[in-house]
């Protein structure tokens, strides 16, 4: 199966499910009836010369063809027209694998992907102006023949001369966070180096940038399942990383020696398990972050904990971090990745805004059982704060579903619309799902 695929995908709402809205006008829009994401690539979804565009990865749940193709679709604001193009046929049923978008400056879009650790380079092709309908051909980068590569995150930084940057895991076969650099807007790379190592074997990082002079990260020591994480903060500049304060610790080439050398916000022990969330920068640069907590499964084997999740937020001020409580996030989404939740999207215009996928009332833990099927299923909700992340209010985005909605996203818009995306259905495994890309398009951030 290869070439383009049309269709006009109504705008409409199965009736076992709600949803609730800022806007009462506000309806679901089906964006894709067969894809999965995971939540370490970025940009997922981008908005783009009136078009909303997204990558996910078909599990070929109606069309055994489409099973593993890494898929983009773009949905028309102005008509409501989804456009979905295959990117690559058949590379691997395995949401990691879900591709990483940039607009360049001449209206064609960079899309990069790669397999989940069981290759040595990443995949990548560029999109004719403004339509993301029509692509050129496959491309392969890879940065060394033992680079086992995962995960595409892509930033542009305008005062470096335009060089884009492609952050993922595995140079070399270490299973650490890794990057490579294009001084042609994706048309050639060059590899970098390991950004973080750790005694755990493999960080994990989310990325944020302001598009003109830095990066920012937040990251861990490691698996939760390996490792008793903390979440850290540093941030790249000038070509130097640099603590939360914007003191120097060392080039970017050298990268860290150790987790610590960043700047700490929160600290894990055995019985509280922490994993990097979401990531974005607020409208002086400063950093604003989500991250989950694993509470109480100290000494349980993998499988038998992660029946409560914490989601926690932290905001830098100019001067320090403040960290606190933001939500409960219920139980793991499947056993074995105990430490797996609903995830939470950060509004990245806006850092009093939040939305969170959770099976627990977010405010108080109460198991949410839906009125629709008398089970538990994850809900979207969306949190608002005005004391900088203190105590929050929450208003159901989603309630009484018949399946579960996971892994929020909301991309960068402007401040008069906002779109918030979600997958909608069943996730047994990241290799194994039953999903679909639904969302909504609200006025203003209210």
């Amino acid at each position: 199966m290869s070439g383009i695929f049309f269709a006009i995908l109504l705008v409409c709402l199965r009736s076992a499910d709600r949803v609730v809205a800022d806007d009462p006008a506000a309806k679901l829009i089906r964006f894709n009836e067969d894809g999965g994401w995971c939540w370490f690539q970025d940009e997922r979804v981008i908005v783009h010369d009136g078009k909303i565009i997204l990558g996910t990865i078909a599990a070929g749940r109606d069309d055994a063809s489409r099973k593993g193709d890494v898929e983009v679709s773009s949905y028309d604001i102005r008509t409501g027209k989804t456009t979905r193009f295959e990117l690559h046929e058949r590379l691997q049923l395995d949401d990691h694998n879900s591709p990483a978008f940039l607009a360049r400056p001449d209206g064609r879009i960079l899309a990069l992907y790669a397999k989940h650790g069981s290759e040595d380079h990443f995949y990548y092709r560029i999109s004719e102006p403004n339509d993301p309908a029509h692509w050129g051909a496959v491309r392969i980068f890879t940065p060394s023949a033992k680079t086992r590569l995962t995960y595409s995150n892509l930033y542009r930084l305008q005062e470096e001369g335009g060089r884009i940057y492609d952050f993922f895991r595995g140079l070399g076969g270490f299973w650490k966070p890794s990057f490579a650099i294009s001084d042609d807007e994706g048309e050639t790379w060059a590899a970098g180096s390991i950004l973080i190592q750790s005694p755990a074997a493999r960080p994990y990082v989310r990325y944020a940038s302001n598009g003109i002079d830095a990066i920012h990260l937040l990251y861990t020591e490691g698996h939760p399942r390996d490792f008793d994480n903390s979440i850290y903060h540093i941030f790249y500049r000038g070509g130097d990383l640099r603590r939360s304060d914007g003191s120097v610790i060392r080039g970017l080439l050298e990268g860290l020696k150790n987790p610590d050398e960043g700047t700490r916000i929160f600290q894990g022990d055995p019985e509280h398990v922490a994993w990097a969330t979401d990531l974005e920068l607020d409208g002086r640069g400063h950093p604003y972050a989500a991250y989950s907590v694993q509470v109480g499964s100290a000494g349980l084997a993998a499988g038998q904990g992660g029946e409560d999740h914490r989601y926690r937020y932290a905001r830098w001020d100019g001067r320090q971090w403040l960290d606190s409580h933001l939500a409960y996030a219920g139980r793991r989404l499947y056993a074995g990745e105990d430490d797996y939740t609903g995830l939470v999207a950060l509004h990245p215009h806006n850092p009093d805004v939040v939305y969170v996928s959770t099976d627990a009332d977010p405010a108080t833990g109460k198991a949410l059982i839906s009125k629709a099927d008398g089970k538990r299923h994850y809900e979207i909700f969306k949190g608002t704060t005005k004391d900088s992340g203190r105590y929050w209010q929450w208003a159901p985005v989603t309630r009484d579903s018949s399946m579960d909605n996971l892994r929020p996203v909301v991309p960068k818009w402007h401040a008069d619309n906002t779109a918030l995306l979600w997958l909608r259905g069943t996730l047994r495994a990241y290799t194994d799902y039953d999903l679909e890309v639904v969302g909504i398009i609200t006025d203003g951030i209210r």
